[in-house]
């Protein structure tokens, strides 16, 4: 599943395509109407965590990639496309993804806070978030998208290791300057995750991701699916302090 990172790659690859007016709109979706997009022109290329807006003057359509889903521009894969967007100059095509046609105001649907990527994020508010989720665990809270939106599997494994904390960690036993680390560092290794992307060096620079030792006790490291979303976690028993 791409996390917000990618997404905000996506957007700016598609930059071309702002202000262009869909010459074709054919898919499988049977979420809405694709032939609606016929004839319409975008206005504006959008993301929210790991969702993907297309932005059209009476209505968005938001593309959530899933597990397994991809994109192609100006190209297409052996496959047919959930939705394609065909332009006078390129194209647009979306695999494998979830779609669908947003009528109401993004303002009203999205919190631009929440957006650990976005340039209205707000620390201050997903630090009371954390407060009011004590019980909540640190693998948890980390891919929870009303508190992180954006951050995904590889983001929790790696801000726990870079803060030091054992994922089954309770949110409310953590210090204070523990919880405000756990937030900058959702938001600085995000940035870093999109450097590190651009540059196609993402996997070299993981720490704890799909590792088996720890860099920094030298140590075999856990990997357990845990959390209420039983994603595959990383993490080490000796560095990585359990706050319980």
């Amino acid at each position: 599943m791409p996390e917000g990172p990618s997404i905000v790659i996506l957007k700016e690859a598609v930059q071309a395509f702002k202000g262009k007016k869909v010459t074709e709109a054919t898919g499988s979706t049977r979420k809405f109407d694709v032939s609606l997009l016929t004839g319409k022109k975008i206005t504006d290329f959008k993301s929210w965590g790991k969702h993907f807006l297309i932005c059209f003057p009476k209505f968005t359509v938001r593309v959530h990639f899933l597990l397994f889903g991809s994109y192609r521009i100006n190209e297409q894969k052996d496959a047919i496309p959930r939705l394609h967007l065909q332009f006078s100059k390129g194209e647009l095509n979306f695999y494998a993804c979830a779609l669908d046609l947003i009528e109401k105001p993004l303002d009203e649907i999205y919190d631009w806070t929440a957006d650990v990527m976005n340039e209205h994020w707000d620390a201050d508010q997903a630090m009371k978030k954390l407060k009011a989720s004590p019980k909540m665990l640190a693998c948890d809270a980390l891919l929870d998208q009303t508190i992180f939106a954006g951050s995904g599997n590889i983001i929790k494994n790696e801000v726990l290791f870079r803060i030091r904390v054992h994922p089954l960690s309770y949110i409310g036993k953590l210090p204070a300057a523990k919880k405000k680390q756990l937030v900058q560092e959702a938001v600085n290794y995000s940035f870093d995750f999109l450097e590190w992307k651009k540059k196609f060096e993402l996997k070299k620079h993981w720490l704890a991701h799909t590792k088996r030792t720890c860099p920094r006790d030298h140590i075999p490291l856990k990997k357990e699916y845990l959390g209420k979303t039983n994603r595959r976690t990383f993490f080490c028993d000796v560095c990585q302090k359990l706050y319980v």
